[in-house]
């Protein structure tokens, strides 16, 4: 299944996407600060594709016109989040090529989980984490209307072994709901 904004398509990951994604996520700008290591080869890419990216409500983004995975945007729901969260909620996680920072579109993405979570999926409340410093993640949560909810300040990150402060952030349907009320 797709997902369609103004100026992306949200599609499934696919193997042959992993050049592409390592193309990306080797960047150390990238993956330190959401708490995961800088890909090392194109087949440790593929096999990320395999074993995380390949599962309902994770998504390459891409450019409308263009099918090259830019980056990634997610919707985990209940037990299977990093978050102790229940089947009618979900975790949103996102992140973006450097070369497209500032472009606006992960809140464009960000902004269609958040409606297909709560439309599509009957969700009643998303739920989105940043560690300390990550400030453009904290701005696109606060631009898609997530408010922070509360700090965990000894958050273990299996994949980069360290014990970071993460910032949790949460948004109900109801809140979507009435801001998109009063923005229309």
């Amino acid at each position: 299944m797709n997902l369609e904004t103004e100026r992306l398509i949200l599609r499934p990951w696919r193997e042959s996407d992993a050049a592409d994604l390592y193309e990306f996520a080797r960047d150390e700008r990238i993956g330190p600060i959401a708490g995961w290591p800088p890909h090392k080869s194109v087949a440790e890419s593929a096999e990320i594709i395999r074993t995380v990216f390949a599962q309902d409500g994770v998504f390459a983004v891409t450019l409308k016109g263009e099918d090259q995975a830019i980056g990634c945007v997610g919707l985990i729901r209940g037990a299977k989040s990093n978050f102790p969260i229940s089947d009618e909620e979900g975790e949103v996680s996102y992140w973006i090529g450097v070369p497209f920072w500032g472009k606006g579109l992960i809140p464009e993405a960000v902004r269609e989980i958040i409606r297909y979570g709560f439309e599509e999926l009957e969700l009643h409340t998303l739920w989105c984490g940043y560690f300390d410093g990550n400030e453009k993640s904290k701005k696109a949560q606060e631009k898609c209307g997530f408010r922070h909810h509360h700090t965990n300040k000894e958050t273990f990150c299996p994949y980069t072994k360290e014990v970071r402060t993460e910032h949790v952030c949460r948004l109900t349907k109801d809140e979507w709901q009435s801001r998109n009320v009063s923005v229309s």
